[in-house]
């Protein structure tokens, strides 16, 4: 099995390929340190599998697993990640997401979680798998792309005028993601959803 790593921290990315090396059955052929290097390695190389840090510079390790599908190319993915959040493992499962483990995971499990998806099955950490009953994003796409402008600093007016939309309608936007997400403000509602991965 021929396996590309991207993961920003070099260290661990090292770690990881050196033990993966180890396996007799796995074989490290190119490292990433950001989403869109990884990309590249994985068109160029083309590897049975990748291995994705879920948060990287560039692209993450969910924009890259959407990509592969769009661009058809037949690598096998798994996730890594320190997060436990519905929104990420939800969109990853709709990316077609073969794996998806947290960093802390003991290694025989991550190899064998490698195997598993090689040969076509699924593996999910059992902290994660819980994710599947946790609340699905109650947010429209409107409401979510207004929530990331507000986050950025835009004004309701910056953003009705990048979004061609009138300063009312974006009002109106942010009072209901607010009120579905039960939040205080407007501040609050993008903490609590950018906490459940619902801005990914």
């Amino acid at each position: 099995m021929k396996v590309v790593i991207a993961e920003d921290q070099g260290m661990l990315r090292g770690a990881l390929s050196a033990l993966l090396d180890l396996e007799d059955d796995i074989e490290v052929i190119g490292q990433a340190d950001n989403g869109q290097q990884a990309l590249e390695l994985i068109e160029s190389l083309r590897p049975d599998l990748c291995l994705l840090d879920i948060e990287m510079p560039r692209m993450s390790g969910l924009d890259v697993a959407e990509r592969i599908v769009a661009n058809k190319l037949n690598c096998k993915v798994v996730i890594l990640t320190t997060f436990s959040r519905s929104g990420y493992f939800q969109r990853a499962m709709r990316a077609g997401v073969g794996g998806f483990l947290l960093k802390d995971s003991p290694f025989d499990e991550l190899s064998a979680a490698l195997r598993k998806v090689y040969e076509g099955g699924r593996s999910v950490s059992p902290e994660l798998a819980m994710s599947l009953w946790e609340t699905e994003n109650p947010l429209s796409e409107r409401e979510q792309e207004v929530l990331r402008l507000a986050g950025d600093g835009l004004s309701a007016r910056d953003i009705a005028e990048r979004l061609y939309l009138t300063s009312g309608t974006v009002r109106n936007y942010l009072s209901e993601a607010i009120r579905k997400l039960d939040a205080k403000n407007r501040i609050d509602a993008i903490v609590i959803a950018n906490k459940n991965g619902w801005l990914s």
